[in-house]
C-alpha cells in the first residue's frame, strides 16, 4: 500500500488519469470543506512511492473532479463557490477556464465517455448542467428542484445522463427527447421502494428496505450492463436498479456500512464488482451477486433481513482514520489496484485483491 499525505487539506475526491497509469488527481478542501481554500493535486506514482507532480489552489473548497476524455493534461474540478474550473496541468497557476452559473457549491462533475466532448455538473441549487470545455455559457441547464449530489452521463451513451438528489430519487435524463416540459427526464425512480420480489415472496416480513426516503449521495452505471445503475447514501445501503424495470424496486441490495456512504464506483474489469466508501472510516469491496448465479430469490442471507438479490460484501480496507470520501479504480494494469482518500489528509493506493477474502 502506497501513500501520500495531503497537508493541510482534506480529500474529497480522487480519480486516476484515463491516459496514464501513473498519474492521479485528487481534489481537496482544507478545513474539512466547511471554509477556506481548496487545493488540487496532481500527483505520480514512482519506483521511490507518490510525488507531488503539481498542485493547483483555488479560492473555495474543491469537491470533486474529473478528467477529460481528450486531453491529457486537463482536468474540470467543482468549487463551493459555484464555480467549475478547468486547469491545464503543462501550465501554472491559474485555470484556463472557469464557469460560473450554479448559485450553490457544485458538488459534482463527469466527463462524457462517449462523446467525450461535453461535461455535466451537478449542484446544491437544484440543476444540472451540461457544457463544452470551449464554450463560455452552458450548453444546458436541468432542474431537478433538489439538492443535487451526484450526476454523471451514460458511459454507453453520449446523450443519457443520471443524477441522485436529497429527495431520494433516481433521475435519468435522454437528451435526444423534446425538452417540453418535463426537461427531458424520462425517468424518476424512487430509491427507498422495496423490491416488489420481496413484497411477494415474503409477505409476512415487514419490508425493512422500503425505509424513510433519506439522501442519495452518490451513484455510478455499470461498465458492462448498459442498464444497471448503483446508488447509495444517508440509509447505509448500496441498492442496483435495471433501468428497464424502474417500478420492480431494487435488483439487489447490499447492507454492511456503519456510517453514510460517499462514494460508489463499478469495477471497469468485473460486470459485478464495486467499491464503496463510507463516514465508516472504511472501503469496502461488493459482489451484487450477477456473475454468481443468484436472482431474486436471496432475500435477507444470513442475519441481515436487508439483504436482497445474493450480493454480498468480499472485503474491507480499513486503514483511513477519518471520513472516507473518495474512491476510484485504476483502468490499467493488474485488475484490482485503486486509490482512496478521505479526512485523515492521506490518498492511500492499494490492492483490492490483498483484502478479498475467498
Amino acid at each position: 500500500m502506497l501513500e501520500y499525505r495531503t497537508q493541510g487539506f482534506n480529500g474529497y475526491a480522487v480519480k486516476y488519469s484515463p491516459f496514464f497509469d501513473s498519474r492521479i488527481a485528487v481534489a481537496s478542501s482544507a478545513n474539512f470543506g466547511l471554509v477556506g481554500n481548496g487545493r488540487l493535486f496532481i500527483l505520480g506514482l514512482t519506483p521511490k512511492g507518490i510525488v507531488a507532480e503539481k498542485w493547483f489552489d483555488t479560492q473555495d473548497s474543491l469537491y470533486d473532479l474529473s478528467w477529460s476524455e481528450v486531453h491529457e493534461n486537463q482536468l474540470v474540478v467543482a468549487a463551493g463557490d459555484g464555480s467549475i474550473k478547468l486547469f491545464d496541468i503543462a501550465l501554472d497557476e491559474f485555470p484556463i477556464q472557469s464557469w460560473q452559473e450554479h448559485k450553490r457549491e457544485v458538488f459534482a462533475v463527469h466527463w462524457n465517455l462517449v462523446a467525450k466532448d461535453t461535461f455535466c455538473s451537478s449542484s446544491w441549487d437544484g440543476t444540472i448542467k451540461v457544457w463544452s470545455p470551449h464554450r463560455t455559457d452552458s450548453l444546458l441547464t436541468l432542474p431537478t428542484h433538489s439538492c443535487t449530489y451526484s450526476a454523471s452521463f451514460s458511459p454507453h451513451s453520449p446523450s443519457i445522463l443520471s443524477s441522485v438528489s436529497s429527495d431520494s430519487q433516481l433521475r435519468i435524463y435522454d437528451l435526444r427527447t423534446p425538452s417540453s416540459a418535463s426537461n427531458h427526464l424520462t425517468l424518476s425512480i424512487p430509491l427507498h421502494t422495496p423490491p416488489q420480489q420481496q413484497q411477494q415472496t415474503r409477505p409476512g416480513l415487514l419490508p425493512q428496505s422500503g425505509i424513510a426516503p433519506s439522501e442519495a449521495l452518490t451513484h455510478d452505471w455499470n461498465k458492462y450492463r448498459d442498464t444497471i445503475v448503483a446508488t447509495a447514501g444517508v440509509d447505509r445501503l448500496i441498492r442496483t436498479f435495471d433501468i428497464r424495470a424502474p417500478n420492480q424496486g431494487p435488483v439487489a441490495i447490499l447492507p454492511g456500512h456503519d456510517y453514510a456512504i460517499r462514494r460508489i464506483t463499478w469495477s471497469p474489469h468485473l460486470p459485478d464488482v464495486l467499491l464503496s466508501a463510507s463516514y465508516d472510516m472504511t472501503c469496502r469491496v461488493w459482489t451484487d451477486g450477477s456473475a454468481m448465479g443468484h436472482g431474486t430469490e436471496g432475500v435477507g442471507q444470513g442475519s441481515d433481513q436487508l439483504a436482497f438479490g445474493g450480493g454480498k460484501e468480499m472485503g474491507r480496507m480499513a486503514r483511513h482514520t477519518e471520513f472516507v470520501i473518495g474512491v476510484d479504480w485504476c483502468l490499467f494494469g493488474a485488475e484490482g489496484w485503486c486509490a482512496s482518500c478521505g479526512w485523515d489528509e492521506r490518498l492511500l493506493v492499494w490492492d483490492v485483491r490483498a483484502i478479498m477474502g475467498p
